[in-house]
């Protein structure tokens, strides 16, 4: 009896699976889209809409929230945020919403006004860098090269220079990248594979 007790007293064990790399994977694919747009490998970014409402949008926010249910506030923070960047871009961009035409079309205020959007995140991400700096130096780096993206993007949406845009779409990329290392570190511990990737904890 005593032994029936303890079991029940004990908490269950969860069998939420590991969100982050489902997470990492969308905000990392929806990036590399883009920002290879950004960077010049094809001209405009209309292509990257469905990611960005789908994947990079809706399923970030998913994983986000399973990240709520596992107990991770920093998980939960990172997915949902993004997931909402995503979401909101996918807005922005969608002719049927009309938010480039408010501003008269392609004009400098639109530009002005989006730049301060990025600019927004750009500090969002910087608060998310520093929360990153005890955990590893995988997700430290994702952080800090989204930080320097977010940052060009929005120097270059308030007039300091194309150039400055296309830099955002190379870090952009090199973001995508390494969010695609660290998913797949995840996936391979999940699996318990042999081949397994390290992702540098911080001592």
């Amino acid at each position: 009896m005593a032994q029936i007790a303890k079991e029940r007293s004990e908490p269950a064990v969860s069998s939420v699976a590991n969100p982050a790399p489902l997470g990492l994977s969308a905000f990392a694919l929806t990036t590399f889209v883009l920002s290879s747009a950004n960077a010049g490998f094809f001209k405009g970014g209309s292509i990257v809409l469905g990611l960005a409402l789908f994947y990079g949008g809706l399923v970030q926010l998913l994983a986000g929230l399973q990240e709520f249910k596992a107990g991770n506030t920093f998980g939960a923070t990172a997915f949902c945020s993004y997931g909402g960047f995503w979401l909101a871009v996918g807005v922005v961009l969608t002719p049927a919403f009309n938010i480039v035409g408010a501003y008269g079309g392609d004009t400098p205020a639109f530009h002005t006004a989006f730049g301060y959007f990025f600019l927004g995140w750009a500090i969002f991400t910087a608060l998310m860098f520093l929360g990153a700096l005890r955990s590893n130096f995988a997700l430290i780096a994702v952080f800090g090269l989204l930080f320097i993206t977010f940052l060009l993007l929005s120097l270059a949406e308030l007039g300091a220079g194309s150039g400055l845009g296309q830099a955002g779409g190379w870090f952009g990329l090199a973001t995508a990248i390494v969010a695609w290392y660290t998913a797949l570190a995840g996936i391979l511990a999940s699996t318990k594979s042999a081949f397994q990737l390290p992702t540098f904890p911080v001592s």
